[in-house]
């Protein structure tokens, strides 16, 4: 028996997964990034995501895409790209400056990084509905429950979501 990794990228407005893989134990969150970008059709504007994204070509990915990463750079983080050369401010030295000067939380108040808890929260969903494991026993079955569980959470989604509406008192 082995540990099942499921990635996920999840809109923050409608709260559905936008797109799903499915790995094994052995394969790191940043490894992935860009097929989670990659599944994702249209514009987006912003990327919150933990610290295991913390590499360089996850924000490569992020800047190709015109998308603000609000990717906190580890505790012992170092500066990129130093102000002295002629390129752009790179996003993750602007993070890193910006939790020096204010702080992690307050950074992360800014940022709007507390909106990562929202895949978070999917996650939490799955697991609590389908329960936290597999019933196949191989790779492409397992996957392919994964997949089948994440649209059937979708739906339910899309049918019972309420809508919010602001009412003045």
């Amino acid at each position: 028996r082995t540990w099942r990794k499921l990635h996920l990228s999840v809109d923050e407005s409608t709260g559905e997964i936008l797109t799903v893989v499915v790995t094994t134990n052995d394969v790191h969150d940043g490894d992935v990034f860009e097929d989670l970008l990659d599944g994702i059709d249209g514009e987006i504007e912003q990327v919150s995501a933990d610290g295991a994204y913390d590499q360089r070509h996850c924000y490569d990915a992020l800047i190709e895409r015109d998308a603000k990463a609000a990717i906190p750079p580890r505790k012992n983080a170092k500066i990129w790209q130093h102000g002295n050369c002629n390129a752009p401010p790179h996003p993750r030295d602007e993070n890193l400056r910006a939790i020096r000067k204010r702080g992690r939380k307050k950074w992360k108040k800014e940022s709007n990084y507390h909106r990562r808890s929202l895949a978070e929260t999917t996650m939490f969903r799955l697991k609590t509905i389908f329960g936290g494991k597999v019933r196949s026993r191989n790779f492409d079955n397992q996957a392919a429950e994964l997949l089948l569980q994440c649209a059937a959470l979708n739906r339910m989604i899309q049918i019972a979501k309420p809508d919010t509406v602001w009412v003045d008192a």
